[in-house]
């Protein structure tokens, strides 16, 4: 169980904060009517699910939030559609995606909250793979890779002729769609021979229990299982940095490439403008997402990012600063400093 950060706890919010009469009422009936759906990324989970827990109990129950996991993409058709009030993401949204959300009338805000580093991890007795190169990574998990590259030893020279027990996320998780990205060269590129699941807790027991396991999931996840699993220091032929650890100081210092990415809240903005409930939750969340992501072990911006964000919900600047196609590499500050699209 997390260790709560006291302070955020002590604030009340009474019913005139919400722009409503004071009637008496439970806070099971004004939570009913009172509710922030939001639906997405299992990356993006810990962060929000802790901001969601510290907002409910500074509302004293007045406000409900649902968080659900289905995935980036799941989360996403569900988001278009106007089902949800929010979206967790783990990749900016896509060109059919922003589609969707066209024909269905739903302008959204893009807020990056935190970073996450994708992590390439294997059973703490592996002895051999301490670091990977992107090429051999590739090697491992491009389309042509499947039935052809199984052991260890076509990998690496030396390493052991042991069949590869591969996992990773779902092909419905933006983990996967940035890790495909960074390492194949192309979003949802990979080969299917693994087993994937929405669920990264099922990838930590996966690698934990075969020694000649190697999968990759959010740095959230291998934090919480740093003594079941071990990270693979990874070595980007195209800097000059060697093999790079995921932990905070790669992260921020720009060494840990190309796996660390933002994550992000996406906000309809109907939902923001018109429940007044929507818009404390989502403003809590950007005041907080600091002290909170870094409490479940993310990556929390630079203070100036998240003022940026503010910037975008007041002035009203809708839509995605990446035009329905992904990129890796770029600073937060960049994305924050685009004009959006819708």
């Amino acid at each position: 169980m997390r260790t709560r950060i006291g302070w955020l706890g002590t604030a009340a919010v009474s019913a005139l904060a919400f722009g409503v009469s004071v009637i008496p009422a439970t806070p099971a009936a004004v939570a009913q009517d009172r509710l922030v759906r939001i639906d997405g990324s299992s990356t993006v989970f810990p962060v929000t699910e802790a901001v969601a827990e510290e907002f409910q109990n500074s509302t004293r129950g007045r406000v409900k939030v649902t968080v659900g996991i289905s995935g980036t993409g799941g989360g996403f058709k569900k988001f278009c559609r106007g089902d949800t009030d929010i979206s967790n993401a783990s990749r900016p949204i896509l060109a059919l995606e922003m589609a969707l959300a066209r024909e269905n009338g739903v302008e959204y805000f893009e807020l990056p909250i935190c970073f996450d580093a994708i992590t390439v991890a294997v059973h703490k007795d592996n002895t051999w793979a301490s670091s990977m190169t992107v090429q051999e990574l590739k090697r491992l998990w491009e389309p042509e890779a499947q039935g052809k590259i199984t052991l260890w030893s076509q990998v690496r020279e030396g390493w052991p002729e042991h069949k590869i027990d591969l996992f990773g996320p779902g092909t419905d998780s933006g983990t996967f769609d940035y890790f495909t990205e960074a390492v194949v060269g192309k979003a949802k590129s990979s080969r299917g021979d693994f087993t994937g699941s929405e669920d990264d807790n099922v990838l930590v027991r996966g690698i934990e229990g075969n020694r000649y396991g190697l999968g990759y999931l959010p740095f959230a996840y291998y934090a919480e299982n740093m003594n079941r699993l071990r990270a693979v220091a990874i070595d980007w032929e195209e800097d000059e940095h060697g093999p790079m650890l995921p932990d905070m100081d790669n992260v921020v210092k720009g060494l840990y490439n190309p796996l660390s990415r933002p994550l992000f809240l996406y906000v309809n903005r109907t939902s923001y403008e018109t429940k007044p409930w929507v818009k404390q939750f989502v403003d809590f969340y950007l005041d907080n997402a600091a002290e909170l992501a870094e409490e479940v072990k993310y990556l929390p911006l630079p203070e100036r990012a998240y003022e940026m964000a503010r910037d975008r919900l007041r002035s009203g600047q809708t839509g995605t600063a990446f035009g329905g196609v992904p990129e890796v590499g770029v600073s937060v500050e960049e994305i924050l400093a685009r004009q959006p699209t819708q």
